[in-house]
């Protein structure tokens, strides 16, 4: 039976696959390429082939150019001797040393109406440290105990500088009589003495005495001292409130300071901030303790030698001979001739000179016994070592800088000995430590 519409192709296989392998079968015919595929293709070519021609053409150029002979290069490091590099090294190395510590000292010298006061507060707690934990042994607390100790300690002190204030006040008059009577005996002597000074001699003397110190007061030399005085005097007393302030706090919340200090530095150091602030701090309070041992016996030699000749103002040449030994190898002996001047002027030159006697009598007890036993032995440092540090105080901050820059030198001290002691290697297990070099 036909249909009249049109009939379906009949299903016919799929054509197998093109075999390349296969030598007898032929590829596939490709499919018409139009005219623009054509000069595409043609380009392509015709590109290629000028690409190896170029390049030929480059390698003929390389032939027929003539070859340069090589050599070593000329080009070496600079030969320095090895003694003129290490010096230099070090000279580069200290001069930045050199330009630190000289900022660091003008820093601390602008800053000395709190940098000083700071450090006296170390001081004073390295001192009352001691009773600070006796108290808090005892079940109170320690901010009570600190404030307990820093009340009483500067009681103390105020109660002693008033004690000496109104002797000196009480003496005050008989001393102006002897220095009075004083003057009149060296007038004599000048007139009658080997000098034999006539009177208009002495009178023109007193005379340009006179009148250097009017010319002075009419330049405003003495409004400017004044002034200065005055600056100064509110210097002390903000130095004092921070020194008041500071030490019952070093007293009361020390270790938590101390810890937030530890956490400032890097995590890897901070083992050894903790161990050399640790090793200053021992430092510091074996020199104040030592200190004080060696101004309580100053004061009461030079004290005691003062009543023994009669002098007046013991108790104030004490307290201030005991003041003054905070600065070692010198400040007793400052502060003992003023005993000297008061004896000379109020008994006269015999009394002065058995005065002097004295105070060289003290000072050779602290310079052979006390400094060696007890500044020699509990801290290590030299006594050059002490007059620089010494020097550079004084520079700095003046007084003040002088009688803070010992102990703190002596805390130095220990922790650059500590840091030295953990830079060194240990010893091989099974040894004693490095061997002995052996000299021929």
């Amino acid at each position: 039976m036909t249909s009249d519409g049109p009939t379906e192709p009949e299903d016919l296989p799929a054509p197998e696959p093109y075999d390349p392998l296969d030598p007898d079968e032929l590829p596939p015919a490709e499919p018409p390429l139009s005219e623009e595929e054509r000069e595409e293709r043609l380009f392509r070519r015709f590109a290629h082939q000028w690409a190896i021609v170029r390049e030929e053409r480059r390698e003929e150029r390389r032939a027929e150019l003539p070859v340069l002979a090589s050599g070593p290069s000329n080009y070496r490091r600079a030969e320095v001797p090895f003694g003129l590099d290490l010096a230099a090294g070090w000279a580069w190395r200290l001069l930045i040393i050199a330009a630190a510590t000289y900022l660091l000292a003008r820093v601390l010298g602008f800053f000395a109406v709190v940098t000083i006061p700071i450090a006296v507060a170390l001081l004073i707690s390295a001192l009352a440290a001691p009773f600070v934990r006796a108290l808090t042994r005892m079940g109170v607390p320690r901010g009570l105990s600190a404030l307990l100790v820093v009340i009483t300690g500067f009681a103390i002190v105020g109660a002693l500088l008033t004690f000496a204030g109104q002797q000196v006040a009480s003496g005050a008059n008989d001393l102006a009589d002897s220095t009075v009577q004083g003057l009149q005996e060296i007038r004599n002597w000048l007139r009658d003495g080997p000098l034999n000074a006539s009177d208009s001699q002495i009178n023109d003397y007193i005379k340009n005495a006179q009148d250097m110190i009017r010319d002075r007061s009419q330049n405003g030399e003495v409004l400017a001292q004044v002034t200065e005085v005055g600056a100064a005097l509110g210097h002390v007393v903000a130095g004092f409130f921070i020194a008041v302030f500071a030490t019952y706090f070093f007293l009361a919340d020390g270790d938590r300071i101390w810890s937030w200090i530890v956490r400032i530095a890097p995590r890897a150091a901070r083992e050894r901030v903790d161990s050399s602030g640790k090793v200053a701090w021992i430092s510091l309070v074996q020199f104040v303790r030592a200190t004080v041992l060696v101004a309580l016996v100053d004061a009461a030699g030079i004290a005691l030698g003062a009543a023994i000749l009669n002098v007046p103002f013991v108790l104030a040449i004490g307290v201030l001979v005991f003041l003054g030994a905070f600065v070692p190898m010198i400040g007793a002996s400052i502060a003992g001739s003023v005993a000297i001047l008061v004896a000379l002027v109020d008994q006269g030159p015999l009394t002065a000179l058995l005065m002097l006697g004295v105070v060289i009598g003290v000072q050779q007890l602290e310079g052979h016994v006390l400094q060696p036993f007890l500044l020699g032995r509990w801290v290590s440092l030299h006594p050059l070592g002490v007059i620089l540090a010494i020097a550079g105080g004084v520079l700095v901050a003046g007084i003040a800088g002088a009688l803070v820059a010992v102990p703190l030198a002596a805390a130095a001290n220990a922790v650059v000995l500590h840091l030295a002691e953990m830079a060194e290697p240990s010893a091989p297990e099974g040894t004693d430590g490095p061997e002995e070099p052996v000299l021929a």
